[in-house]
């Protein structure tokens, strides 16, 4: 066989490292190497390939499927994407907070650009996010509550049970939600079992849940399900969105508000 794999067509290679990263979510350039006994040289150009065609994204050392349901794209790594729709959904949301609202702000990048601004007077926010909160300070209007948690690394959520606790002592009025991955069947999904978890629990103490994310977002299914779309009531997007993608939410009773 090893014979065999010296002569092995690239095409036949780059399905075979579709068929690992299908099993095991993350191939490493040096191991593919070896595996192929080609060089690293040529495993790269397989991957670039494959990047190109739009079937993997490529890491450092190595590759993860596109749209691999486990792959979490870290905080530092989302700040700068997509920041003027982050901006102008994080406007309209702010927006729709009135005087004397009561609300829970999620962790993420989305919804610190809602706590930047925010103009309500007298509210008070609950919030699983050291970000959030740091932003929130700086307004004398507003009252903050820190959940408390095990602090993620990649995301700047707390989370976990001591998080999860804290929630269920609360109701609100408006519960601000990020996703990684929003579908008309799958609902909303995150990689993260235990975020998902916490994220649940926020949506469950609200009266109104709102789902802020960019365009991106949409027909992407992650591995952690946080709820079934029938629990949201609206979806603050960016103005590059679909009009085919809002009529089928809408036919699903979810109202999408678009950021200008």
């Amino acid at each position: 066989t090893k014979g065999r794999i010296n002569y092995m067509f690239p095409e036949e290679r780059k399905s075979k490292i579709l068929n690992s990263l299908n099993k095991y979510g993350k191939v490493k350039v040096c191991d593919l190497s070896q595996q192929y006994e080609v060089s690293e040289v040529t495993i790269r150009r397989d991957l670039q390939e494959l990047e190109e065609d739009k079937m993997i994204k490529r890491v450092h050392g190595g590759a993860v499927l596109n749209g691999n349901t486990k792959f979490e794209p870290t905080f530092s790594e989302k700040i700068d994407k997509f920041y003027d729709e982050k901006e102008s959904i994080g406007k309209l949301a702010a927006s729709i907070i009135v005087d004397g609202d009561t609300i829970a702000l999620d962790a993420g990048t989305t919804t610190i650009s809602i706590a930047r601004q925010i103009t309500a007077k007298n509210i008070t926010v609950l919030t699983n996010s050291v970000d959030v909160a740091y932003e929130l300070a700086k307004k004398r209007d507003v009252e903050v509550i820190i959940t408390g948690g095990t602090l993620r690394w990649e995301t700047r959520a707390m989370v976990g049970p001591v998080a999860d606790n804290a929630l269920k002592n609360f109701r609100v009025d408006k519960v601000f939600i990020g996703t990684n991955g929003i579908c008309v069947s799958n609902g909303l999904t995150t990689p993260n079992i235990i975020e998902a978890n916490t994220k649940r629990e926020m949506i469950k103490i609200a009266d109104q849940t709102i789902v802020v994310c960019d365009h991106t977002k949409f027909g992407i299914v992650c591995f952690a399900k946080i709820v079934n779309l029938d629990t949201v009531d609206i979806i603050i997007t960016d103005n590059q969105i679909d009009n085919s993608i809002i009529e089928e939410f809408e036919e699903k009773g979810v109202k999408i508000m678009k950021a200008k």
